[in-house]
């Protein structure tokens, strides 16, 4: 089944999306997922006429209490690092934590984060978390994933590269958004495009105003789903509705893998304006529009402390 969240009649509305209609279901998409009564809610639903998509603005599927982004893709990396990929990515799938609060859904706006000169996109699909888990393994892991939804990790480069000189983060150059949707796909209804190693063979391409830029296959992964969930669940719990990304897929998933590869901001930088769509087989299409952001007030530096004891 297909999962949506709208904006219907001044409310926020779940339901399941079937061809060009809208069926509401009771609850948030969240808190069926908590409740692990997705099936059955959906199969009800289905017994409504429904709305016609048309009449309805999509948000982003769920709200999620966690989110953890992987880097899983080689080609990415061997971009963003000058051919470099260092040992330790082979090793184990690597994460960071983003921000839950700045979702954004499939066709909103997003602004500039203030300050930042270099925005970018990053092409990923997610896994969403169906139930409680810990210290599982891949075989488990694969029973604990509700579904799929596309994943763009909006990234300010000049903000995440400044940051990460000090040895920690990204933290601004990531946290003020992170686009999800258009809907939820349930995991049962990719199972066909599921290769023998476990891998979601799925077409995903990106364009900025209408001209490609990337374009890759969801199973060029180093690791499938499956063992990212595992890798996630070490010595922790994974939740329901936990958002896993991907990380961001090769051949041009993002601008900054192509300006690692050329050694210049060609194509340049996201303006205001520019128009970002993504389109995952089997899941669908999102299109987001960049917005001027905000003046920043200025940062002072830190103080030069005395060494006093």
């Amino acid at each position: 089944m297909r999962f949506a969240t709208a904006r219907y009649d001044g409310a926020e509305v779940t339901g399941v999306v079937r061809d060009d209609r809208f069926h509401p279901v009771a609850g948030t998409l969240l808190e069926l997922v908590r409740a692990q009564r997705l099936p059955q809610a959906g199969a009800a639903a289905l017994a409504d006429p429904g709305i016609r998509l048309e009449n309805l603005q999509l948000r982003e599927p769920l709200q999620p209490p966690t989110i953890r982004d992987f880097v899983a893709f080689e080609e990415h990396v061997e971009g963003m690092t000058g051919g470099r990929v260092a040992p330790e990515w082979y090793a184990a799938p690597t994460f960071y934590f983003t921000n839950p609060y700045a979702i954004t859904g499939p066709f909103d706006d997003v602004a500039i984060p203030p300050g930042c000169r270099k925005l970018d996109f990053e092409l990923e699909v997610a896994a969403v978390i169906g139930r409680t888990g810990r210290d599982l393994t891949p075989e488990q892991a694969r029973e604990h994933i509700v579904g799929y939804t596309i994943f763009n990790d909006w990234s300010a480069r000049d903000l995440q590269s400044a940051e990460m000189k000090v040895g920690l983060g990204p933290a601004k150059g990531k946290d003020f958004a992170t686009t999800l949707g258009p809907v939820l796909v349930t995991a049962d209804e990719l199972d066909e495009h599921r290769d023998a190693d476990g891998f979601l063979r799925l077409r995903m391409s990106a364009s900025v105003n209408g001209e490609l830029i990337g374009h890759d296959l969801l199973s060029n992964m180093g690791w499938p789903f499956d063992e990212l969930v595992a890798y996630a669940s070490r010595g922790t719990e994974v939740r329901p509705g936990d958002v896993l990304g991907s990380g961001t897929c090769g051949n041009g998933g993002c601008l900054g893998e192509l300006w690692g590869r050329a050694d210049r901001a060609d194509p340049p930088a996201l303006r205001p304006g520019d128009v970002v769509e993504m389109t995952v087989e089997g899941i669908g299409t999102i299109r987001n529009r960049v917005t001027a952001g905000t003046d920043p007030p200025p940062v002072r530096p830190a103080r030069k402390r005395p060494r006093d004891r």
